[in-house]
């Protein structure tokens, strides 16, 4: 039986706008409208507008919902303030990424995880055993949100039209309640793009209402619907991960070069703890696969899966690949050697269909906008 995919509270008005639709994690959304070039040079040079109402919200709340997340994730959860949220993953007991989430806190004993759409389920299993036996409610809220951001150098100026909220005071990964358009919103900083921008929550049935004013908003400032396929190639030039394809299962944080997000000097146990704690020393003492930039010589795109080469052995393999419209060359994510890992290392090509095209390492990101 093939289950029907579900739709945003968007979904009618995306078709009205001629956006070319796909079936994503279970959800059918737009992948782009026009040219998704177009989409993705709007982002960098003035707004896109996105519906992302597809991730997975998970809400704890409860005296222990604080130490329920300390045990589960591999982040101090402890340490987040009011307003604030936090970048972290969700690991197995053997040390393998389940998910990267971001925490926000939203009250002294409330906190939202919002999870990627194709791990909303896994998380949501996963927080609720693992918070079993704290005083916490693990609640499935992925029902209660729609999801619209707004990214770009432009979209300070289209929000502050449109909201009396600080969005000066708004710092980098945090959160507030405020109105947008007269609609009731969490209104967040912590894009995907590699760009300044908003993610803003609110109830679907506000969803069309505020997308439209949004719209009305960003016209003279040159903001355009953009879909996900330039979601895309814009996190993969600001060198940010995509679960399944920097981040699995078979990778723990310190594989992926995010050791950084498990922080051991926590009180108590978690979840994985003793399996990191052995990563983190082989981390240490041998060099794992890198994960590192490539950047294309020639035109030949390199897609994930594609063995990454030097001196005919295989070195590594491609983890994400694309065209950059910024950088105007194809360019890709790919975990390899540690001895092919250092920017600049010649001799280093990518497989593709059985010719070695060159590429040369950079380091991450490939794009990083001026402040």
């Amino acid at each position: 039986m093939s289950t029907a995919p579900r739709l945003t509270a968007l979904d009618a008005l995306h078709r009205s706008l001629g956006a070319t639709m796909t079936d994503f994690a279970g959800w059918d959304m737009p992948l782009r409208y026009a040219s998704e070039r177009d989409e993705h040079n709007a982002v960098r040079t003035k707004a896109g507008l996105f519906d992302l109402s597809h991730m997975g919200e998970i809400t704890l709340t409860g005296p222990e919902a604080v130490k329920a997340l300390d045990y589960a994730l591999v982040g101090n959860i402890s340490t987040v303030g009011v307003g604030r949220a936090r970048y972290t993953h969700i690991c197995q007991e053997d040390g393998g990424i389940l998910d990267d989430l971001i925490v926000y806190r939203l009250g002294e004993t409330e906190y939202m995880v919002v999870a990627n759409a194709s791990n909303a389920q896994v998380v949501l299993d996963a927080l609720t055993e693992r918070a079993a036996g704290f005083d916490t409610e693990v609640r499935d809220d992925r029902d209660a949100y729609a999801l619209i951001a707004v990214q770009g150098p432009e979209s300070p100026g289209i929000l502050a039209s449109l909201t009396d909220a600080d969005l000066d005071g708004l710092k980098y990964y945090a959160g507030l309640p405020g109105t947008v358009a007269g609609v009731p919103a969490l209104i967040a900083r912590t894009g995907y793009t590699g760009e300044d921008g908003f993610e803003l929550f609110i109830k679907p049935e506000h969803a069309v209402e505020l997308w439209q004013a949004l719209t009305k908003a960003g016209e003279g400032a040159g903001l355009v619907p953009a879909g996900l396929s330039c979601r895309d190639t814009l996190r993969l030039e600001a060198g940010m991960p995509l679960y399944g394809h920097e981040l699995t299962t078979s990778l723990t944080p310190f594989d992926a070069g995010l050791g950084r997000v498990v922080k051991f000097e926590k009180e108590g146990d978690f979840v994985g703890r003793a399996a990191l704690e052995a990563a983190a020393e082989r981390a240490a003492t041998q060099a794992p696969r890198k994960l590192v930039g490539l950047v294309a010589e020639g035109r030949r795109v390199p897609r994930a899966g594609f063995s990454v080469v030097a001196d005919g052995k295989v070195i590594g393999e491609v983890t994400s690949g694309a065209p950059s419209p910024t950088l105007g060359k194809p360019i890709a994510m790919a975990y390899v050697d540690a001895e092919h890992a250092a920017p600049g290392t010649s001799g280093v090509g990518v497989d593709i269909r059985g010719t070695h095209e060159p590429y040369e390492v950079v380091a991450l990101p490939f794009y990083k906008r001026q402040k």
